[in-house]
Order: structure tokens, then C-alpha cells, then sequence
């Protein structure tokens, strides 16, 4: 078979796919609005199950509800003829995806569901079938063809019912008003949640860690504790050492450095910036970093306040590592 053979199955692959998409896209009725006002209303869980492709489907469909804002749970519906069926409870709601609508197993386990009380919504691409007769309320995700080039492994229904479950988690999301901050919540880790966590008192240097003088500090002083501390930064504070009156940067001690034969006279006062730019401690590590970048002159340090209280000091390298 030629290189160019191999392209032209997968996109035919892509092709069948991407229609069936558009087809059950445009073909979204009433049935779905109900099913995300129900969910949206539900007092319990979700709870997901299917067996086989759907059933991977389906975790991946309660995973997004759970880490979106919709309590959810994947239950094998295999194993709910076994004992799992004891994690469902008369509030919650179950979302059962079979595309035939004929699975054995998840039609065995619909009459318990029913005595449990639960609300059944059936994910399904026959609206004829048993499933789709047995439950509350159903969502058609019918496709005419699947990508196999058998068109026997399921290809496009799977893609169908993954991409309607995005869409159920969307809309969700939307009328829970899910921001980033709840997203962040759900995701405490890795990069994701550094960036939507991550405050700037949380990366701030303080206490000992800062190098802090009065505004008549030698200018040899202001050196060894530049060197000293590697803030990039050396504090100016007022003589009772409660208020920042200024701060030395590195770029204020190489431009007092064009006038060496003055140099060592100068105190921090005749080099330091008075009108500094400063972050508040509750401001999130991103909003931080920006300040820092959108300036004409990128800023590589700023001071931290708490309220109108001198805390810390925050540095661009501390920041980036939440990007």
C-alpha cells in the first residue's frame, strides 16, 4: 500500500466523522435542552454507565461532569448487576450510552435503577429501542455511517457521544457560571493549577529573605547587600522600618555607575525610586507576571503589599514558574 493510500484512509476516517458530527450538530432538539436542565437541577449525581467502547466513553463523560461542577461517577454496567448499583440513590440521575440501544447488560439493570428511584436518561442512536423506552428521557446520537472502513467498529457513534457529553459539560458549565477560580479548584495540581491557584503571597520573599536599608545607606552598603540577598531588589524604609519609602533596583545601580567618580558618595536616597509600582499579596501570580511584561520597560521586581502594608517582594523568575 502507498504512503499516499494510508492519508487518503485516515482522512476518509476524518471525513465520515466530521459529518456525522455536523449532522447530529444541527439535528440537537428539544430532548437535549431538557437533559441539561434536568442535570443542571439534579440533587444527587450523575451517574454514567455503559460497558464496552461506550463505557470508556462514558468515564471520559463523568470525568468532565466531575471536574466541570457536575457531581458525577462511572458505574460498569456489568458490575451493577453485581453490588455497584448500591452507589446509586433515588436523587441522582444515571446517563446510560449504548448506541444500539440493545445491550444486554444495561437493559439487566434498568428495573433496579427504576426501583431505586433514580432518573434514567438514555444516550443513545436509536430512539426505538429498548433503552431509549425504559428511560425518563433519551438524547438521539444516531450517525448513518460509522468511520470503520467496515463500518463495523464503532468510530463515529463513539466520537458522537463523547463530543455530545462535551456539549452536555458545556452547557453546565455555562449556567453554573463555572469560572476558572472552580476549575483551578478541581485541578490543584500540575501547571494548570499553579496558574489559576498560585497567589502572590504565595511566591513572595520575605522576613530575612529581604534586603532592606535607610534612605542614608552608603552606597557600598546598598552593593554588599544587593550581593548578599540576590533579590535584584534592595528595600528602602522609613527610620521606624514600617513604611518603604523607595526601592533600588539593579538598573538604578548601573546607571548611578555612569558618574564613577560620585559613585561611593551617593546614599540610597539620591538612587532610589520613590514612585514604585507594587502588587497587592491577593493578586493572582498571573496578574502579577503581566504587570511585570506589559510595562514599556520590563520590570523584573515588585513590592508586595498587604493592604497598605509592606510584606515582600515578588521577582519575574518566581512568577514565570507558574506560566
Amino acid at each position: 500500500m502507498l504512503d499516499q493510500e494510508i492519508i487518503e484512509i485516515a482522512k476518509n476516517i476524518y471525513d465520515t466523522e466530521i459529518k456525522s458530527l455536523e449532522l447530529r450538530m444541527n439535528r440537537l432538539s428539544e430532548n437535549f435542552v431538557k437533559v441539561v436542565r434536568k442535570i443542571y437541577d439534579c440533587k444527587g449525581k450523575v451517574v454514567v454507565t455503559g460497558i464496552g467502547k461506550t463505557g470508556i466513553i462514558g468515564k471520559k463523560i463523568s470525568a468532565t461532569f466531575a471536574s466541570t461542577g457536575t457531581t458525577s461517577i462511572f458505574m460498569n454496567s456489568t458490575e451493577g448487576l453485581h453490588g455497584d448499583l448500591g452507589i446509586i440513590n433515588p436523587e441522582d440521575i444515571v446517563l446510560a450510552i449504548s448506541n444500539s440501544g440493545e445491550s444486554d447488560e444495561i437493559l439487566a439493570i434498568m428495573p433496579a435503577i427504576k426501583n431505586i428511584g433514580a432518573y434514567i436518561i438514555a444516550m443513545t442512536g436509536n430512539v426505538n429501542s429498548r433503552l431509549a423506552k425504559a428511560s425518563d428521557l433519551y438524547i438521539n446520537t444516531h450517525v448513518e455511517e460509522e468511520g470503520c472502513p467496515l463500518n463495523l467498529a464503532p468510530m463515529s457513534s463513539t466520537t458522537n457521544a463523547l463530543v455530545m457529553g462535551d456539549a452536555l459539560a458545556g452547557c453546565l458549565m455555562k449556567l453554573r457560571n463555572f469560572s476558572p477560580q472552580n476549575f483551578a479548584m478541581y485541578h490543584p495540581g500540575g501547571s494548570l493549577g499553579r496558574k489559576l491557584l498560585t497567589k502572590v503571597g504565595n511566591l513572595m520573599k520575605m522576613g530575612e529573605a529581604l534586603a532592606l536599608c535607610k534612605a542614608d545607606t552608603s552606597m557600598e552598603d546598598i552593593v554588599i547587600l544587593m550581593s548578599e540577598k540576590k533579590l535584584g531588589v534592595v528595600c528602602v524604609m522609613n527610620d521606624d522600618n514600617n513604611v518603604l519609602v523607595g526601592i533600588i533596583t539593579e538598573g538604578d545601580i548601573r546607571r548611578a555607575l555612569k558618574h564613577k567618580e560620585e559613585f561611593f558618595k551617593l546614599k540610597a536616597k539620591d538612587i532610589m525610586t520613590e514612585n514604585y509600582i507594587k502588587v497587592d499579596k491577593e493578586e493572582m501570580a498571573t496578574q502579577a507576571l503581566s504587570i511585570m511584561e506589559d510595562r514599556p520597560h520590563q520590570i523584573n521586581v515588585l513590592p508586595v503589599f498587604d493592604s497598605d502594608k509592606f510584606v515582600g517582594v515578588i521577582r519575574i523568575h518566581d512568577l514565570l514558574k507558574v506560566r
